[in-house]
């Protein structure tokens, strides 16, 4: 199987070297630079702009509406993944297309060689459509229009892409667990302000503080 660094690396940073950065990219241009590769390419794609450390604002409710779409199509079995016209045709300043294309090329050149085909159980049919499930959910965070509800979620989307292209058992399991713990978090959230009427805001920030406060920062 090719790597990382011999296929989407390389692509990417064609595409970069390339690209004008006085005018927009569109999505669809990024789907047909890294050509029928499955529903990792696109979702890994589709996550990036709000998972990578570069702030995102906009793309997160149309994208990740698509990533439920494409979770939906693992769930059933689809073999090669759909988009609508109006995800292809969703476009990307030249700037932050820049930006988040660096920032994903630079993080897939330190972790390639990390990720090789392993634990076949974890990519096979049934693996597969669990994973759908987790990236369903992980897409559903994405759409609501909270502070915060972005980036976590999109990393586990963008860390099941990564182990669907390689059939890495390993990253897909490490992903799974991380989905575990942003559902788990942002469910216990939501709880306290649907059911003890606390602002969100107030609930959100604590929670920083208090991931900060158990990592020393």
């Amino acid at each position: 199987m090719a790597t990382l660094d011999s296929q989407l690396s390389a692509d990417l940073q064609s595409l970069l070297d390339e690209h004008d950065v006085t005018q927009p990219l569109a999505f669809g241009e990024l789907v047909e630079r890294i050509g029928d590769r499955g529903f990792g390419f696109s979702l890994l794609l589709l996550s990036l702009p709000s998972a990578l450390p570069v702030p995102a604002p906009g793309y997160s409710t149309p994208f990740g509406i698509a990533i439920a779409g494409l979770a939906v199509q693992m769930v059933v079995g689809r073999k090669t993944p759909w988009l609508p016209e109006k995800v292809l045709k969703q476009e990307i300043s030249g700037a932050f297309a820049q930006k988040i294309l660096s920032a994903a090329i630079s993080f897939l050149t330190r972790v390639e060689h990390l990720i090789k085909p392993r634990f076949a159980v974890m990519h096979g049919r049934f693996g597969i459509a669990l994973l759908g499930l987790l990236v369903m959910l992980m897409g559903g965070l994405m759409i609501i229009p909270l502070p915060g509800t972005n980036t976590a979620p999109a990393m586990v989307v963008f860390l099941s892409a990564l182990g669907m292209i390689e059939e890495d058992g390993a990253v897909i399991g490490l992903a799974t667990l991380a989905g575990a713990g942003a559902a788990a978090l942002y469910g216990t959230l939501l709880g306290l302000v649907v059911f003890a009427g606390q602002e969100w805001d107030v609930v959100y920030e604590g929670a920083k503080d208090f991931v900060k406060g158990l990592l020393g920062r």
